[in-house]
C-alpha cells in the first residue's frame, strides 16, 4: 500500500485527517508509566513512549491504555512496525528526550504518533526481521557504549550505553518519589568490569518495566545497561563519586536475554566477550559479593561536614 513518511507527516499532518500506513523501527523505549488517579475512572491507566525513526528522521510514538498491556512487550529497540490509523498530536512539551546514537539523525520533535484502542483503533504490525528490505531505507540501532577507562573523562549527565561482568550486586532498596509521599522508587547497587581499568563501573540500577531481569542481576553475569547517566559530584573528589544512573528509556540485559539484540554487532561489545575469554572463572568468583547494605556515595569522614 501507499506508505507516508515521518518528513512528510510533519509537513502535512495539520491539513489531513486520514494518515498513509508507516513503516519504522523502535530506536529507544521509555519504561511503562501508570497515570491512574483513584477519581479517575480509566480501565487501564498506562502509558509508553517509543522512539521510531524511518530514513527522514525520528520522532516519539505513545502507547495508549489497553494497547501497552497488549503490545509494550512486544515492542522492542530494533523492531519494525507497521502503523495504520493512527492519530498525529502535538508532542508533550515536558517528556524526557533519549540521547540518540547517531547524532546526525534528524528529529522531528513538535508532534507525535499516538495509538489508541479507538478514535482511531490503531493496527499495530510486527514485520519480522528477516523479512525487512534494504530498499526501505530504515536505519540502524546505534549506541554509545564506553568502556570503564573512559568514564572518567565524561561529563555529567552525559549518555552512553555499558557493558560488564558483574561482581556485586546489592539487595533491593526503596526511596521516596515525593518527600511525603506513597509512592516509591526501587533500585539496587552493582559493579560491573570490563578489563579496561581497576576499578568497576558503579551503577545505580532503578527497576525499569523489565522485573524478569531487574530480580535476577548476579555476579558473573554479563550485564548490558542502555541510555545510562553519568553523575558525578562536582564538589568533592569528582572521580571518587562518579557513577551510572538509568534514565527513563534505559534497557537491562543479563546473561540469557542478549541473544537476537542489535547491541550484539557493537565493536566494543565484541571486545568486551574476547576479554571475558582471557579470565578465569575461579579467579573472577573469589572476588564478587552479593546483597548487604552498600551506602553510596560515601558519607563525609566528620560529622562537621555532614
Amino acid at each position: 500500500s501507499k506508505l507516508t513518511s515521518l518528513g512528510q507527516l510533519e509537513m502535512t499532518w495539520r491539513s489531513r485527517v486520514h494518515f498513509h500506513p508507516l513503516l519504522v523501527r523502535v530506536l529507544h523505549k521509555s519504561r511503562l508509566r501508570y497515570y491512574g488517579k483513584p477519581e479517575k475512572k480509566l480501565d487501564m491507566p498506562y502509558q509508553a513512549y517509543f522512539e521510531v525513526a524511518d530514513g527522514s528522521g525520528m520522532m516519539s510514538m505513545v502507547l495508549w491504555n489497553s494497547l501497552c498491556p497488549e503490545w509494550y512487550n512486544s515492542i522492542k529497540v530494533g523492531t519494525v512496525l507497521l502503523l495504520e490509523q493512527y492519530a498525529i498530536k502535538n508532542s508533550y512539551p515536558f517528556k524526557t528526550q533519549p540521547t540518540p546514537g547517531d547524532s546526525q539523525m534528524k528529529r522531528f520533535p513538535t508532534i507525535e504518533i499516538s495509538l489508541n484502542v479507538r478514535d482511531p483503533p490503531t493496527k499495530i504490525s510486527i514485520i519480522p526481521e528477516e523479512m525487512v528490505k534494504p530498499e526501505w531505507g530504515l536505519p540502524e540501532v546505534k549506541y554509545r557504549f564506553i568502556t570503564r577507562s573512559e568514564l572518567d573523562d565524561l561529563p555529567n549527565n552525559h549518555s552512553c550505553d555499558v557493558i560488564g561482568l558483574v561482581t556485586f550486586v546489592g539487595r533491593a532498596e526503596r526511596a521516596r518519589k515525593r518527600e511525603h509521599g506513597e509512592d516509591f522508587w526501587l533500585y539496587r547497587w552493582a559493579h560491573a568490569i570490563d578489563g579496561t581499568s581497576d576499578h568497576p563501573f558503579i551503577l545505580e540500577l532503578f527497576a525499569t518495566s523489565q522485573p524478569d531481569v531487574f530480580e535476577h542481576i548476579h555476579p558473573m553475569t554479563y550485564l548490558v545497561c542502555t541510555q545510562m547517566r553519568v553523575v558525578r559530584d562536582l564538589t568533592e573528589n569528582p572521580s571518587s563519586t562518579i557513577y551510572l544512573t538509568t534514565s527513563n528509556e534505559s534497557q537491562i540485559f543479563i546473561t540469557g536475554w542478549h541473544k537476537g539484540q542489535p547491541y550484539t554487532k557493537d565493536t566494543k561489545v565484541k571486545n568486551f566477550i574476547q576479554w571475558t575469554k582471557t579470565q578465569r572463572e575461579a579467579d573472577q568468583m573469589k572476588k564478587t559479593v552479593i546483597g548487604g547494605y552498600y551506602p553510596f556515595p560515601r558519607p563525609p569522614n566528620n560529622f562537621l561536614k555532614y
